[in-house]
């Protein structure tokens, strides 16, 4: 392992619906985890705006070469979407640093298969709440509200979140997760 470390870091999977707070958990929990979490920053294909999550943005073409060159732990599809986790991450891990990454729940399975230690965090919360966020960030038209909102995947978490209540409370309930 590198660095001397004798243990490997936990790969941390954060999945869940879109509108579920997945982003807004996360940058709350790098503030306070900063010592023993890499929270690192996802490349999307979509333009950096005004998101919670603040992403590394790269063109289909720019995406597609990095992928090719193997710049990415992880990859996915979505929405129409590019999604990638830089490869930086494995060092971390065999740092023995924990790393926690929002993933798409298509890819999660499979992420698991590939690392060890893996752990799912499953973050939702009920479809009318999950619409009022989408719609209150305005980013998509409503029928991809729409279509965001009856996507279905089959994932079995660690741990699972329901985002309804005071985010201070939901936050707790993720901390534990990442370090309990």
């Amino acid at each position: 392992m590198a660095h001397g470390s004798a243990v490997r870091g936990t790969l941390f999977l954060v999945a869940g619906p879109s509108g579920a707070g997945k982003d807004t958990l996360i940058a709350a929990a790098a503030t306070r985890l900063a010592a023993t979490h890499v929270f690192p920053r996802r490349v999307i294909t979509r333009p950096a705006g005004d998101d919670a999550e603040q992403h590394a943005h790269q063109s289909s073409e720019m995406f597609a070469s990095a992928e090719a060159g193997g710049a990415f732990a992880l990859s996915w599809s979505a929405h129409g979407l590019r999604y990638g986790v830089p490869v930086s991450i494995l060092t971390d891990l065999d740092a023995g640093r924990h790393v926690v990454v929002n993933v798409s729940r298509a890819v999660a399975s499979a992420a698991r298969q590939r690392f060890s230690p893996c752990k799912v965090i499953l973050v939702t919360a009920r479809r009318e709440i999950l619409a009022e966020r989408l719609a209150a960030r305005g980013r998509e038209a409503p029928e991809i509200v729409t279509r965001r909102l009856d996507r279905q995947v089959d994932l079995t978490p660690d741990s699972l979140i329901v985002n309804e209540g005071p985010i201070e409370i939901t936050l707790a309930r993720f901390l534990e997760a990442l370090v309990g």
